[in-house]
């Protein structure tokens, strides 16, 4: 089972999105639990792949490869693609986030009262693209799944959303399809100027791959390719290695996404069902953050240094600039979609530091933002469903009619602004303790860092003081709505709270796994 435990979790919840599509609309009532079924046991499957993971080794392991495609291109070679997965400590906290998330997803989506068949079927569709992009370790293979996430998100903004949600999904396709291209020139131009040498060999010619292990290997570049990491190819006057590392960032900046590429996020946030907030904020983000780690510093060492500031500096400015917006905000929804951008500005900080403790500090804040961001949403839906208002200022006192709730929304809160025992401590910390020792970075722009902290605790602190103390009250006389959290929604948010907690005080349930593989992956620089 293990030799195939990568290929059922993308592959399980293809086939439920298909067994979906085919029954009869008369079992509408059956579309939410077979979402649910195939969440649960990809996760189980998930719980047996990480407690075997051997933290001991940096290479990656579960590795499934099949030979898929073999193209002559005349003159220059063999083009070689193939079926390849595999984990390692970069990418298996990302899996295990996505069983989690995507659960809690499923659980819910039980919401969903209209056109159930097509949205259970997208959404297990996103289920499998999702955990088949952390787990490609093709570029080829890679991008398939990254683009296969488009659509199902399409929709489920374009059908499922608010108001505006047409316009929506339109941005966020559009942005999305931007950065993609960028992202499609550069896997071109490196799968035309590497060679697998093993097969290169064996065959009397070159064969060119996608293989991540052969990419971030430069003894296997073909001589006088475009992105030849010595001699320096030219692109409209700039080296080609640094036009193909400006289109990664440009590219994995809009799915991060990163000041000034973020403005899809908010509106994206905002007129999506609450399901789809939890699993874009709670994973869709971390794919372009795995992307910067994997593919834009892993294949592009030598161009990475030059863009330290850059890099470092796109991360202070988003953690700044989103948190002062966070601040400004009086829609509930739109508050958390800034804080995102601000918090994930810290896994840009801590990978430019290009310190152990910053890299391992960026993963870590990924993993951590990912259970508190799909806590936060979840906590504006329950609002939402019950009152159709997500503006801050039309609540009050909301401790005293729902205690359940509040304590729901205190660790939420707590987790998001960094208190200590909670991810967001841990990952804030070591991506700034990083950049402190980083010999690259002065110190200051960690201290800048340090500023979206503070104005994290304001926010935060603010909207629940004036949203849950105080006399209770609720604009419109909707004082009656404002129920406590039912059984499906006490599962959820309280499952969430645990892990949060329980990932805060044990920060080496994430560190023991990453380690090796981020002192081999700085080990390439």
């Amino acid at each position: 089972m293990n030799n195939f435990l990568l290929s059922t979790l993308i592959f399980l919840p293809f086939a439920g999105s298909v067994m979906v599509l085919l029954l009869p609309s008369t079992y509408r009532d059956s579309f939410r639990w077979i979402s649910l079924i195939v969440s649960v046991i990809n996760l189980l499957n998930i719980f047996t792949l990480y407690n075997n993971f051997d933290r001991q080794l940096s290479d990656y392991q579960f590795v499934e490869q099949h030979e898929w495609i073999r193209m002559s291109l005349g003159n220059l070679g063999v083009l070689s693609i193939d079926y390849l997965l595999g984990v390692d400590g970069i990418n298996m906290p990302m899996i295990l986030l996505s069983g989690i998330v995507l659960l809690i997803g499923s659980i819910s989506s039980f919401t969903i009262g209209y056109r159930q068949k097509a949205y259970h079927s997208l959404y297990l569709l996103l289920s499998g693209s999702i955990i088949g992009c952390f787990a490609a370790l093709d570029f080829f293979l890679f991008f398939l799944f990254f683009e296969f996430m488009l659509l199902p998100m399409y929709f489920l903004i374009g059908i499922w959303g608010g108001e505006r949600r047409e316009y929506a999904a339109i941005k966020f396709f559009i942005y999305t399809l931007v950065g993609s291209i960028f992202i499609l020139i550069v896997m071109i131009g490196l799968s035309m100027s590497v060679q697998d040498s093993f097969f290169s060999q064996e065959m009397g010619g070159t064969v060119h791959t996608f293989d991540f292990r052969q990419l971030v290997d430069f003894k296997n570049y073909i001589p006088h390719s475009i992105l030849h990491p010595v001699e320096k190819q030219l692109i409209f006057g700039m080296p080609a290695r640094l036009f193909a590392f400006v289109l990664l960032i440009v590219g994995f900046g809009i799915k991060l996404p990163s000041v000034p590429f973020h403005t899809w996020l908010p509106d994206a946030h905002v007129e999506a069902p609450t399901p789809v907030s939890v699993v874009l904020a709670g994973i869709l983000l971390k794919v372009g953050a795995y992307g910067f780690i994997r593919i834009a510093y892993g294949f592009f060492p030598d161009i990475a240094y030059q863009f330290t500031y850059i890099v470092a500096g796109a991360g202070v400015i988003s953690i700044i600039y989103g948190a002062y917006n966070a601040l400004a905000q009086e829609d509930l929804k739109k508050m958390i979609a800034y804080s995102s951008i601000s918090h994930m500005g810290f896994v840009l900080l801590g990978l430019a530091s290009m310190t152990v403790e910053g890299v391992n500090g960026a993963i870590y804040q990924m993993f951590g933002h990912g259970l508190v961001s799909a806590m936060l949403f979840l906590v504006a839906g329950v609002i939402y469903d019950r009152t159709h208002n997500r503006l801050i200022e039309n609540f009050r006192g909301l401790s005293s009619a729902m205690p359940y709730f509040t304590l729901a929304v205190t660790v939420a809160f707590f987790g998001a602004l960094g208190l200590p025992t909670l991810p967001g401590f841990m990952g804030e910390f070591f991506t700034i303790m990083g950049g402190f020792q980083s010999e690259i970075l002065p110190d200051w722009v960690s201290m800048l860092a340090m500023l979206g902290i503070v104005l994290s605790a304001g926010y935060f602190l603010w909207t629940l003081q004036k949203m849950f103390f105080g006399k209770f009250w609720a604009n419109r006389n909707q004082e009656e709505n404002m129920k406590d959290l039912d059984f499906r929604e006490i599962v959820m948010l309280y499952s969430l709270s645990a892990l949060s907690i329980i990932f805060g005080i044990f920060p080496s349930l994430i560190f023991d796994i990453s380690g090796e593989s981020v002192k081999a992956f700085l080990n390439g620089f």
